[in-house]
């Protein structure tokens, strides 16, 4: 059983039966329970849902039952067709739409998909209105419209032009900078969206480029999660010489990471920083990232003067605390950048746009840049979860255990989250796999590795 129902939306596996995992009958529930929540709670009356999708091979099937589900629900379609998560994000504003849909299951492997559910704002559900998505679901309470009253259909390509626009015009996005630099960069968008839009972004900017994995087949070349492990293609390229970066996203183009001139990573906790950095120094104020982000942001954000707070982890808790602490910048160490002045949301060309204009003014090297940062390393480990694994128990248990410690704090807001005075460790259920995440920090890669394998064979030990 896959179909995982969380903040993050609602995802599965493709195939299988009913129930448990993400097929037709599934999409149309969740659809027609979405549509009745936007229905009930609507602030505009537009009777427009938006719907983009990303290259996943399953993307064709699942956008068919949710826009016809939608038609069915007596709502207008404005498809548009293969788009990142930030454009259909913007694309809801922009029409002025009720709401919309994302069919990505982000970093996922490509038997994923998923709905990701977003408000009249473009702004993904609140926890509570989540709830009530599926509420409605369990109960079926939906009704479908009758003959004179379904919903009509059309498709709109303008947005992707629209979205690279609006990063261009951004106050601190130096176009001429990035043009007078005259970067070269090579760019893995792992067979999705990122190979429709980013070309268009980096031949504004004036940046010379090489895709690797640009063509949007939904058949991914590797593991898409844009971490390390997953990257060897892009590194070995890049040793070759003659780049000054490489750029990595994810399918639905919402995370972020770089690879140094010389091959080695940039490190995606570090996109967030690197991107607050430069933000921080043109308008000073707070940050927020999610719990199981670098202390570095906090650092930066210090030297700044503002104050750095954290939040439970998923895009709509960073969200929602940036409104109440009026972040200036903020996002996850997974490289998400979310930029209010764009919008709330993660999106990796707003962040290429603001990382290349503060490498452009500060004539560095990629490398260079990353050592400017406080050094902390990230392990990030998991436990596999079966259908007898009790993670509320061992949670319980695991903040009991270090609560009796002197010198350690813990944080249970997300999970439990248990900070030394150099080095922390948080473990939470994955809002988007059967897994228990382990993210542990530490001065060096030795030492939170070990910290996060100490507090694994604990929960090893308690099964």
């Amino acid at each position: 059983m896959t179909l995982i129902k969380s903040i993050s939306g609602i995802r599965g596996t493709i195939g299988g039966r009913a129930g448990d995992t993400l097929n037709p009958l599934d999409i149309v529930k969740f659809t027609s329970a979405y549509a009745t929540f936007i229905r009930r709670s609507a602030k505009s009356n537009s009777n427009k849902i938006v719907v983009g999708r990303d290259a996943r091979i399953s993307g064709e099937m699942v956008k068919n039952v949710v826009c016809g589900t939608l038609i069915g629900m007596g709502y207008d379609v404005v498809n548009i067709g293969l788009a990142t998560t930030p454009t259909t994000e913007l694309a809801v504003r922009w029409a002025g739409a009720d709401g919309g849909i994302i069919i990505t299951a982000s970093h996922n492997p490509r038997q994923w998909n998923a709905l990701k559910l977003l408000n009249n704002e473009g702004e993904f559900l609140t926890a509570a209105d989540g709830a009530q998505v599926l509420d409605i679901a369990a109960k079926e309470d939906f009704e479908y419209a009758d003959v004179d009253h379904l919903g009509h259909y059309c498709e709109d390509a303008s947005f992707d032009r629209k979205h690279i626009e609006s990063v261009l015009a951004l106050k601190l996005v130096d176009v001429e900078a990035i043009r007078k630099a005259h970067f070269k960069v090579v760019v893995d968008s792992i067979n999705s969206v990122g190979g429709v839009i980013l070309p268009g972004l980096l031949e504004e900017l004036g940046v010379e480029y090489k895709f690797l994995n640009g063509e949007p087949t939904g058949d991914f070349a590797h593991n898409p999660e844009p971490i390390e492990k997953n990257l060897g293609g892009i590194m070995d390229e890049l040793k070759k010489g003659g780049y000054d970066m490489g750029i990595v996203v994810d399918p639905d183009v919402d995370r972020l990471a770089f690879i140094c001139e010389d091959g080695k990573m940039f490190g995606e906790e570090y996109t967030l920083v690197s991107v607050a950095d430069y933000v921080l120094t043109h308008t000073p104020g707070n940050t927020v990232s999610n719990l199981s982000s670098t202390r570095a942001l906090r650092d930066v954000t210090e030297k700044h003067g503002g104050n750095y707070c954290a939040s439970a982890v998923g895009e709509v808790n960073v969200t929602t605390k940036m409104k109440e602490v009026h972040a200036v910048i903020g996002g996850e160490g997974n490289g998400g950048v979310i930029y209010p002045e764009s919008h709330y949301g993660r999106d990796a060309l707003v962040g290429i746009g603001l990382f290349l204009s503060s490498l452009a003014q500060k004539g560095m090297k990629v490398s260079e840049l990353r050592s400017t940062f406080p050094d902390y390393q990230i392990a990030k480990n998991r436990i596999d979860l079966t259908p007898e694994t009790d993670v509320d128990a061992i949670l319980v248990k695991v903040k009991e255990k270090f609560a009796k410690v002197a010198e350690a704090q813990v944080n249970d807001i997300d999970g439990v989250k248990i900070d030394f005075p150099d080095k922390w460790v948080h473990l939470r259920k994955s809002n988007t796999e059967p897994i228990i995440r382990v993210y542990s920090e530490a001065a060096t890669m030795e030492a939170a590795d070990e910290l996060g394998k100490e507090l694994m064979q604990i929960v090893y030990d308690m099964q």
